[in-house]
C-alpha cells in the first residue's frame, strides 16, 4: 500500500470505523437487486418487484439527507443505533410478507419504511474522515479516494454475493444477509465514539427547515450528481444488454467490473497525489473527462473490445466523484456536512434509477449499442452544466456561503 493511504490507515480509530463502515454499507449494492429477486420469486412479475425496489429507492432518497442532518445536530451514535434497529426491523416485516404471500399492496408501505430508515453510511463515514483528519496534514481527498475504493469493492462483490444467495440458496437469502451487514456494521460504527464527530446543535431561533439545499451551489451540485448517476445506472444496463446480444450473457458482470476497476484504479492513484489545482477545477475536468471517455463506447460492436473501451472510460468516475464530494465538504458548514455529503449521495441513486429505465428502454427500441447513448448523453449534459455553472461551482467565486443552521 502507498504511502499516503498507510498514513490514513495509521490514523488512531481509522481502521476500525473503516471496517464497520464497509460492512455497514455493504446493503447498499444489495438491497435492491436482492428485493427483486425476492419478489419476483413470489409473485412471478418483474413489474411488481421492479415498483417494490423502486418505492425503497425513492423513500431511501427522501430519509437519507434527513437522518444525516439529526446525526450531524444530534450526534451519529443517538440516530444510528435506533434507524438502524427500525430499518432492520422493516426489511424482517418485508421480507416475512414477501415470504409469506401477504396481500400486495402489503410490500409497499414496507418497503417504503425499510428506505426512509435506511442510512446512507458512506456519507456518515466521510464525515467521520473530516474529523479525524483535522489535526493531522493529510487531505480529505486521500480519505475520499480511499472511500472510493471502498465503495468499487462493495459494487462488484455485492450483487454477485446477493445474486448467489438468491439463486442458490433461497430467494430472501440475498436480502437477509444485507439486513445483516447492515445491523451488524451499523451498531459496530455506532460504537466506537472516539472518532464521532461532536454534534452541532441548532442555533436558537434558527429555523434550519432548508437545510444544505438552500445553498445554491449545492442545488447545482446535486444536479450534476444527478446526472452523473444516470450514467452509472445506464452503463449497467448498457453493458448487461450488450453482453447479451453479443452472445456473451454469463460475462456482463466482468465487463461491468472492468467499469468499475477502471474507477477503482483512478481512486487510488488520485488520493495518492498531492495536487495543487483547486478542487473546484479539477471537478471541472473530471466531469468534462468523463464525457469524452464515453464516447468510444458508441463505435465499439464487439464484446471482447468492449472491456478494454469501458475500463478507460471508468478512469473517468473517481476525478469526477472525489472533487465534488471535496466542494460539498468546502462550501456547507462543519455542522452540516453529513447532510450535505448524504445529499449528493442520493441524488447519485436517484440518477442510476432514471439512468438505469431509460437504457433499459433505448436498448429494448433500438439494441444494445444504442443504449450506450444515454450515459453518453447524461455525461454531456453534466459536463455542460458544471461548465455554465463554473463560477457558482467555485467556492471563492460564490458571493455567499452562509446557510441555516
Amino acid at each position: 500500500m502507498s504511502s499516503p493511504y498507510r498514513a490514513l490507515l495509521a490514523v488512531p480509530g481509522a481502521k476500525a470505523f473503516v471496517t464497520a463502515g464497509f460492512v455497514g454499507r455493504m446493503a447498499m449494492s444489495m438491497v435492491s437487486i436482492g428485493i427483486v429477486l425476492l419478489v419476483s420469486a413470489v409473485t412471478g412479475s418483474y413489474g411488481i418487484a421492479g415498483s417494490v425496489s423502486a418505492t425503497l429507492s425513492v423513500a431511501y432518497a427522501l430519509g437519507a439527507p434527513v437522518s444525516a442532518r439529526y446525526a450531524d445536530r444530534l450526534g451519529q451514535r443517538r440516530v444510528l443505533v435506533p434507524l438502524v434497529s427500525v430499518n432492520t426491523a422493516a426489511f424482517a416485516l418485508l421480507i416475512g410478507l414477501a415470504v409469506f404471500e401477504a396481500p400486495l399492496w402489503t410490500l409497499y408501505p414496507a418497503s417504503a419504511l425499510a428506505g426512509c430508515t435506511q442510512v446512507s453510511l458512506g456519507a456518515w463515514v466521510r464525515s467521520r474522515w473530516s474529523h479525524a483528519l483535522r489535526d493531522t496534514s493529510i487531505p480529505m481527498g486521500t480519505a475520499y479516494s480511499f472511500e472510493s475504493v471502498m465503495d468499487e469493492l462493495i459494487f462488484v462483490a455485492g450483487p454477485i454475493l446477493v445474486t448467489s444467495l438468491a439463486t442458490g440458496v433461497h430467494p430472501a437469502a440475498g436480502i437477509a444477509v444485507a439486513v445483516s451487514c447492515t445491523l451488524v456494521g451499523g451498531l459496530a460504527f455506532a460504537r466506537l465514539r472516539r472518532t464521532e464527530p461532536p454534534p452541532r446543535p441548532r442555533a436558537p431561533g434558527a429555523s434550519g427547515k432548508a437545510g444544505v439545499f438552500a445553498n445554491p451551489a449545492v442545488r447545482i451540485l446535486s444536479l450534476i450528481f444527478l446526472l452523473t448517476g444516470a450514467v452509472f445506472g445506464a452503463i449497467d444496463v448498457s453493458g448487461v444488454a450488450f453482453a447479451a446480444e453479443q452472445g456473451h450473457k454469463p460475462l456482463a458482470g466482468v465487463l461491468l467490473a472492468c467499469y468499475a476497476g477502471g474507477s477503482a484504479t483512478s481512486a487510488f492513484w488520485y488520493g495518492a497525489r498531492n495536487w495543487r489545482a483547486p478542487v473546484d477545477r479539477r471537478f471541472l475536468v473530471g466531469s468534462v473527462l468523463l464525457a469524452v471517455l464515453l464516447a468510444p463506447t458508441l463505435l465499439v460492436g464487439d464484446f471482447w473490445p468492449m472491456l478494454p473501451v469501458v475500463f478507460v472510460a471508468g478512469l473517468a468516475i473517481s476525478p469526477t466523484i472525489i472533487p465534488g464530494f471535496g466542494l460539498v465538504e468546502e462550501l456547507v458548514p462543519d455542522g452540516q456536512l453529513t447532510e450535505g455529503l448524504a445529499l449528493v449521495s442520493t441524488t447519485i441513486s436517484i440518477g442510476a434509477a432514471a439512468g438505469a429505465s431509460l437504457a433499459g428502454r433505448v436498448a429494448d427500441a433500438y439494441g444494445a449499442e444504442a443504449s450506450f447513448g444515454v450515459p453518453l448523453a447524461s455525461a454531456v449534459v453534466a459536463a455542460l452544466v458544471t461548465l455554465a455553472a463554473y463560477r457558482a461551482v467555485s467556492k471563492r467565486e460564490l458571493s455567499s456561503r452562509t446557510i441555516p443552521q
